[in-house]
């Protein structure tokens, strides 16, 4: 122990972590944060652009014209992009997702890829070679399949993407069935789409490069596939957002956009609206973030670590900003019914059943415990909330991302994580007793109740034999098939907190697996390398809600302590996933949970100490047992 846990110095950080929270408000008094820049990202831009500017029409590459970007633009924005590949390759050779990645084949072959599609291979030699090095010893084509199995949602469009740039072959495309687009939404569960639900652009767009450029040997299929390319781009069309960005993301726009320009649609409205995402997406550095922003999930994560301390003149604009960004009509993307909210507040966004508990959460915070009725207007919006994710459950209990009933692939699934966070959302309505009466007659308890105990059976079934859980879109870069127990695992515990069974079966067994799995420097994350701030913090935060006594959460707390008095805490660690497995990191992710973690910390320090020295009890060292 480095210095002794006192209740000054709990109360200290924690001034420190919240004002370091609070200070990253935008002045429209929310949160954006900022997602990490991506070498993945980048890449696919840069094919992109060189796509469209190698094919569209002569009066379209016009650079008068008002429509489009013109080529020495497309040029600027490439050059400075490669320019950034080239300064960013890792010293094995290759390229991970994020600059704090390890490298992977599929970014590194995307990369690799890009200074062949602008035809500048030969000035960079050294990188292409050290690439090229990389990608054999890794073992290329084979190795993106492999890394993906079944899941046809990014292998075929990394495999896209280096047949136009000239670095594979078509037939190392598989080709995607785009004619199934053109099927009426309510289908796509039936027919078992191979991408997942939200890639809808990927398949048609990436589906009609495939059919362009090596038509299949079968009549029928080549005769269906060619009756289907008008109709399905028409739904592509339709299915755009405003702005071009394909869930805001530059990778999944610049696949549709490359793609379309490849076949000769570089001036089709989409492939228009898709360049000029691209081209305004860019960072001042001359790369790419992995998408524009987590606007609505950032702020509703720090309203929800900060809760009842977040400060008064601040909640109503949060609350009235929050109540905006619900969707209050049918998503043109997934026909998702009224009533989710998105991770962001831009028109990529897709309406998902870890945002809208998040939202929920955080309107319910924002109330207090005032013990006034909630307005009229913001229970319609909570009952239209809690309804679209009880509509959403999967039979077997748990809750899916995007849309119910996809369960072929893993992402359609339903996941312990957010079936978790529905859960807290839910027992925090069922709990609003008085404060929202019309909403209770229209959702009946009973209802949420059953809701709730499926919810429970579906997590207990599908706890792992150790005693952890899985979660779906985090994972560790240095861990055994790059998942994450630890964060999947403290976030499903704080249902069980949320519930009050914390010392049931299998909050037991997985509050024992977190305390096995202490790091002997006090945090959490892969044994035998660095504790992260992000994991160190959501497990000790849960701990010390179960056994604030026990050694672990003295350890743990200490660890965070130091982080936070030498500065590191802000640190971040690239433990998200986004569009299959894509890393990114979110520069706002360790203060918010240090946040969370530290107010636990210093609400317990109040309590355990009142009527007694300032001294903090964690300072014994046998093992409690977790119900203490």
């Amino acid at each position: 122990m480095t210095n002794p846990l006192t209740i000054e110095r709990i109360s200290r950080c924690y001034d420190i972590a919240r004002d370091a929270l609070l200070d990253q408000r935008r002045s429209a008094g929310h949160w954006v944060g900022e997602l990490s820049t991506s070498a993945l990202s980048t890449a696919t831009a840069i094919v992109a652009m060189e796509m469209v500017r190698r094919h569209r029409s002569e009066a379209r590459s016009d650079s008068a014209s008002t429509e489009a970007v013109s080529d020495s633009r497309l040029e600027e924005l490439s050059a400075r992009g490669l320019d950034w590949l080239a300064n960013h390759q890792n010293a094995d050779g290759g390229w991970g997702d994020t600059t704090k990645s390890i490298s992977n084949i599929s970014t590194t072959m995307l990369a690799h890829a890009a200074f062949f599609a602008t035809g500048v291979s030969d000035r960079y030699a050294s990188a292409v070679e050290a690439a090229e090095g990389y990608i054999e010893r890794a073992g290329g084509v084979e190795a993106v399949l492999s890394r993906y199995g079944k899941d046809r949602t990014f292998s075929v469009p990394i495999l896209t993407h280096c047949a136009l740039a000239g670095t594979a072959d078509w037939q190392d495309v598989i080709p995607l069935p785009f004619e199934l687009a053109c099927i009426p939404a309510r289908f796509y569960k039936t027919v078992r789409l191979p991408v997942v639900s939200y890639a809808l652009p990927a398949l048609i767009a990436i589906g009609q490069a495939r059919y362009h450029h090596r038509k299949p040997a079968n009549f029928l299929t080549r005769w269906i596939r060619g009756a289907a390319i008008r109709r399905s781009l028409a739904v592509l069309e339709t299915i755009q957002p405003e702005n071009g960005g394909f869930l805001e993301a530059t990778p999944l726009t610049s696949f549709v956009t490359m793609s379309l320009a490849s076949i000769g649609l570089a001036d089709h409205p989409v492939t228009r609206r898709g360049l000029q995402f691209i081209c305004d997406s860019v960072r001042p550095d001359g790369s790419w973030p992995i998408d524009t922003n987590l606007a609505t999930w950032v702020t509703t994560l720090s309203v929800n670590a900060l809760e009842e301390d977040l400060p008064q003149d601040g909640r109503e604009t949060i609350r009235q900003w929050l109540l905006g960004q619900q969707y209050r009509d049918v998503h043109r993307y997934t026909q998702a019914e009224p009533g989710g909210w998105a991770w962001t507040d831009l028109p990529g966004g897709v309406p998902d059943a870890d945002d809208t508990p998040g939202a929920l959460l955080a309107l319910m915070n924002l109330r207090g415990e005032s013990g006034n009725e909630f307005p009229e207007a913001e229970q319609q919006s909570l009952k239209l909330g809690i309804g679209w994710l009880l509509d959403l459950q999967n039979r077997d209990g748990g809750w899916p991302t995007f849309c119910s009933g996809w369960g072929a692939l893993p992402f359609d699934r339903s996941s312990p994580d957010i079936t978790a966070h529905v859960i807290r959302a839910l027992l925090a309505w069922s709990r609003s007793e008085g404060q929202l009466p019309a909403v209770r007659g229209l959702l009946p308890t009973a209802h949420v109740n059953r809701a709730i105990r499926k919810g429970f059976a579906f997590l207990a079934k599908i706890q792992r034999p150790d005693g952890s859980w899985i979660p779906l879109w985090f994972g560790n870069q240095y861990a055994e098939n790059e998942e994450n127990p630890t964060y999947g695992t403290a976030r499903v515990l704080a249902a069980y907190r949320d519930a009050d069974q914390l010392t049931s079966g299998p909050a037991t067994r997985a509050l024992e697996w977190l305390r096995n799995n202490q790091n002997t420097d006090g945090g959490w994350g892969v044994p035998g390398m660095e504790s992260s701030v992000e994991e160190s913090a959501l497990a000790l935060e849960i701990i010390m809600s179960a056994a604030p006594n026990c050694v672990e959460s003295s350890r743990g707390l200490d660890w965070l302590l130091t982080r936070i008095e030498n500065d590191t805490f802000v640190d971040s660690s690239p433990i998200g996933f986004y569009f299959a497995k894509l890393w990114y990191f979110e520069r706002l992710y360790p203060v918010i949970f240090v946040a969370a973690a530290m107010r636990t910390a210093n609400r317990l320090a109040k309590t355990l100490t009142e009527g007694a020295p300032s001294q903090f009890g964690f300072q014994h060292r046998e093992r409690q047992p977790v119900s203490d």
